[in-house]
């Protein structure tokens, strides 16, 4: 969830990863795809879901890898998580069922 006074800066820093990631597709080859998602009803009206899809976890595990090394990724990061309600923050791993 990003902090309601936040939301102007967290729209920009979204903007500039999205710039980021054109500009740098070999730090992102690992990735399938990328979403991100408001939430519109249930649980949190108004948070953030990233979707990102890998082939495997080990792809996940380079990708995370080459990402801790880039400096701009975790620059872009680490302001990220300034914005960001931590205690609403969470990870999971999913797999197609389907």
């Amino acid at each position: 969830m990003v902090k309601p006074e936040k939301q102007a800066e967290f729209n920009s820093l979204l903007q500039r990863f999205l710039q980021y990631t054109k500009e740098n597709p070999e730090l992102f080859k690992e990735m399938k795809s990328l979403k991100l998602f408001t939430q519109t009803f249930g649980s949190i009206s108004g948070a953030y879901v990233e979707m990102v899809e890998f082939d495997s976890l080990a792809d996940h595990e380079k990708f995370h890898a080459k990402s801790k090394k880039d400096e701009r990724y975790m620059k872009l990061y680490q302001e990220a998580m300034t914005l960001i309600d931590t205690a609403t923050f969470s990870m999971s791993a999913w797999e197609p069922v389907v």
